[in-house]
């Protein structure tokens, strides 16, 4: 039998394999371009949607984000502050995030996408009902906030896989 969990897990084994191949064999240099100004570079992309799965899980389960946790604050050394999650970065900021290889994005990805399965492991249905955040209207419920993390991953996931595809193209 298919559980709720399951399908959760499912979800996110999905970001973790496409944050794979968009990162494979590109180099740090190809990871921080961006098409304009503007834009979002790979790099960028896969980096905040990492900080965001990792931020919005560990607030969920009460537990320290990975990020800091596992200090790769240091390991990245950005220049921003070890909260920044890339919510509101200003073209500036994306281009800050440059110089970072693939074997660390997908390191990064892989120690928070663990830390998420491990968590979901531990949920019956009746947890995805528990309010986690009051300040939207309606409150966010849990089993809300791990669908809305799934979106998000995969909206990035899939415009830096667009950018890669730009870049591969003949």
């Amino acid at each position: 039998m298919t559980t709720s969990g399951d399908l959760l897990i499912d979800a996110f084994d999905r970001v973790r394999q496409n944050v794979h191949e968009v990162v494979d064999g590109l180099s740090p240099e190809a990871l921080a371009v961006r098409i304009d100004e503007g834009a979002n570079s790979i790099a960028w992309l896969v980096w905040h949607l990492t900080r965001i799965q990792d931020d919005h899980l560990a607030d969920a389960a009460g537990t320290d984000e990975v990020w800091i946790a596992q200090n790769w604050t240091g390991r990245f050394e950005l220049p921003f502050s070890r909260h920044a999650t890339g919510y509101g970065h200003s073209p500036k900021d994306v281009a800050a995030v440059g110089g970072v290889t693939g074997e660390a994005l997908v390191e990064y990805h892989d120690a928070v996408h663990e830390q998420t399965v491990s968590y979901i492991r531990t949920l019956e249905d009746a947890d995805y009902a528990r309010v986690v955040d009051r300040t939207w209207t309606p409150a966010v419920t849990l089993g809300v906030r791990l669908v809305s993390v799934i979106s998000d991953d995969l909206q990035h996931v899939g415009q830096a896989a667009f950018i890669r595809g730009w870049l591969l193209r003949p």
